[in-house]
C-alpha cells in the first residue's frame, strides 16, 4: 500500500478529501507517498488554530522556545541520512547535496534555538526628565509561508525556526512537488514539544491552499519563496488587505560570475561547474551568466567543457551521481524551450543541452553550455532555473562589472580574480545582495543574512540575527516615573 501523509492542524492528523501522488524524479515509476491537498476550509481552521495558540505561546518562556527547537535540532541531525534520502528521492538532488541539506536544517534549528535566548531591547534616556524609555521586540502573530520545491527541508527550516523562537505561531504550505520534506520537519518539530496549534501544515496546490493564507484576514505576515510574479501578486495582495500584513519575498536571480584574465582557471572553472550546474541548476543563487574577460575567454571555456564532460548525470541515489533529474516534466520543458531559445536568438550551444535515458525513467537534461552570448538576449536576462549557462565574453573589468549589474535581479554576485584592487572594487560595487570572490554564487552560511536587492528580494533579510526584523515588531514604551 502506498503511505499516505496528512496535514497538522491544532497539533492532530487531519485527512483531506484528495491526496496528491509524490513522483521520484529519478524513477518515475517510484510513488513516494500520497500527500493531502488541503483546501480553503482546511486553511480557516489551521489560521484559527494558531491564533488560539498564540497568546500563550508568545508570552512562553524563551527557555521552553530553545529547548523545543534543540530537540528538534538534535533529531535532524541524528536523521540527516534518513532526511537527505527523502530529500534526494522526493526532489532529485543528489544524496550528498540532500544530506547536506538537512544537516543545514538542523543547524538553522540550533541557531535559532539559542537565538531565543537573545532577544534583546533597549533602554534610552529621554530628553524629558522623569520619563523612561524602553525599546522591545514582540512576536507579530500569525505568518502564513508559502516555500519552493528546490530546498524543501532548508528553506521551511529557515522560515519556521526564527518565527517559532521569537514567538509566532504558523500556517505553511509546502511545494506540492515535494511535501515529504516538509512533513517530516513538521512532525519532528511537533514531538519536539510544540504546543497544539502552534504550528500547522497544510498541504495542497497553490491556487488553492496558499492563495487562502494569503487572503486570510488573521494572517498577519506573509513568508514567501518563489517566482518573481507569484511575489508581486502577494505583495500586491498583502498591501491592498485589511489589516495590511508584512511581506517577505524571495525570489528570482539570474547570477553572474565574472571570470577575469588574471584568474587561477582551475579555481574559476571549479566556481562556474559548481555554481551553474550542481544541484541541477535549480536555485535561486545559480550562476546563469558567466562573464568573462576575453584574455582567458577561450582557455576557460575549453576547461568548463572537459569539466561538464566528466559530470555524471543519473539517479540522485545513485553513487558517484554528480548531478541527479530536473525535478519534474514541466520544468523539464522549460529548460529545453530556453536551450531551444538560445539558439534562435543567435547564441552557440557549446556542449550538451541534451534529454538523456537513464536505467529508470525520469527527468534528465545534460547540463547546457552557450557560448557567443550578449546580455541582451532573453537567454541572459531571465531565470532559467535548470542546468543552463551563458557566456558572455568582455573586453576588461569595466565592461565586465557593467554586463554584470545590467540585469533585474540582484541575489548573488561572483568574481574570480587574484587581483585585490578588482576584488575589493567589485565587492564595493556589484549590485547584490551577496557578493562571492573566488566562491561560486550558490552556497551560504546559515548565520548570516541571505536576499538580495532589485527583482530578487522584497521585505527583510532571511536568517541570522537579521531575521528578527521579520518575524518581529518594535515597540517603543514611554513611563513616567513622577
Amino acid at each position: 500500500m502506498t503511505a499516505q501523509f496528512s496535514n497538522f492542524i491544532a497539533g492532530e492528523s487531519v485527512r483531506a478529501a484528495r491526496m496528491l501522488p509524490n513522483i521520484n524524479p529519478s524513477n518515475t515509476h517510484d510513488v513516494i507517498g500520497e500527500f493531502a491537498s488541503g483546501s480553503a476550509a482546511d486553511v480557516n481552521n489551521a489560521v484559527a488554530a494558531a491564533k488560539a495558540a498564540f497568546p500563550a505561546w508568545s508570552r512562553s518562556n524563551p527557555q521552553e522556545r530553545h529547548d523545543i527547537l534543540k530537540r528538534a535540532s538534535d533529531e535532524v541531525m541524528a536523521r540527516k541520512d534518513e532526511l537527505g534520502r527523502i530529500l534526494s528521492r522526493e526532489e532529485g538532488k543528489t544524496l550528498a547535496e540532500g544530506i547536506g541539506e538537512a544537516t543545514r536544517a538542523g543547524q538553522i534549528l540550533a541557531f535559532f534555538a539559542g537565538e531565543a535566548l537573545r532577544l534583546n531591547g533597549e533602554v534610552v534616556n529621554s530628553i524629558r526628565p522623569g520619563v523612561g524609555i524602553e525599546v522591545t521586540r514582540e512576536a507579530l502573530g500569525v505568518i502564513g509561508m508559502i516555500t519552493p520545491w528546490n530546498f524543501p527541508i532548508a528553506i521551511p527550516a529557515w522560515k519556521l525556526a526564527p518565527a517559532l523562537a521569537y514567538g509566532n505561531t504558523v500556517v505553511i504550505k509546502p511545494a506540492e512537488l515535494v511535501p515529504h520534506s516538509a512533513w517530516a520537519l513538521c512532525d519532528i518539530l511537533h514531538r519536539a514539544g510544540l504546543p497544539r496549534g502552534v504550528l500547522n501544515l497544510v498541504m495542497g496546490k497553490g491556487s488553492v491552499v496558499g492563495q487562502a493564507i494569503i487572503d486570510h484576514g488573521d494572517v498577519l505576515a506573509i513568508s514567501f519563496t518563489g517566482s518573481v510574479g507569484t511575489g508581486r501578486r502577494i505583495a500586491a495582495s498583502c498591501v491592498a488587505s485589511t489589516p495590511m500584513k508584512k511581506v517577505q519575498l524571495e525570489m528570482g536571480g539570474k547570477n553572474p560570475l565574472v571570470v577575469l584574465d588574471d584568474a587561477d582557471l582551475r579555481i574559476a572553472v571549479e566556481c562556474a561547474a559548481n555554481g551553474a550546474f550542481f544541484s541541477t541548476g535549480q536555485r535561486c543563487t545559480a550562476s546563469s551568466r558567466l562573464i568573462v574577460t576575453e584574455g582567458i575567454h577561450d582557455r576557460f571555456v575549453a576547461a568548463l567543457t572537459e569539466r561538464m564532460q566528466a559530470l555524471v548525470v543519473d539517479d540522485a541515489l545513485k553513487a558517484g551521481t554528480h548531478i541527479g533529474p530536473v525535478v519534474d516534466a514541466k520544468q523539464l520543458e522549460v529548460d529545453e524551450g530556453y536551450i531551444a531559445l538560445g539558439r534562435s536568438e543567435g547564441a552557440k550551444l557549446h556542449w550538451g543541452g541534451e534529454r538523456l535515458n537513464r536505467e529508470n525513467p525520469g527527468f534528465y537534461l545534460q547540463p547546457a553550455l552557450f557560448t557567443e552570448c550578449t546580455n541582451q538576449m532573453r537567454l541572459s536576462r531571465e531565470e532559467v532555473f535548470g542546468p543552463v549557462a551563458s557566456v558572455i565574453r568582455v573586453k576588461d573589468y569595466e565592461e565586465a562589472l557593467a554586463v554584470a549589474n545590467d540585469t533585474d535581479f540582484g541575489l548573488s554576485s561572483g568574481i574570480c580574480t587574484t587581483s585585490l584592487k578588482h576584488a575589493t572594487h567589485y565587492r564595493r560595487n556589484s549590485e547584490a545582495g551577496m557578493v562571492m570572490v573566488n566562491l561560486p554564487t550558490a552556497g551560504v552560511d546559515y548565520h548570516v543574512p541571505f536576499g538580495g536587492r532589485k527583482g530578487s528580494s522584497y521585505g527583510p533579510r532571511e536568517q541570522g540575527a537579521y531575521a528578527r526584523e521579520f518575524y518581529t515588531t518594535v515597540k517603543t514604551a514611554y513611563t513616567f516615573a513622577g
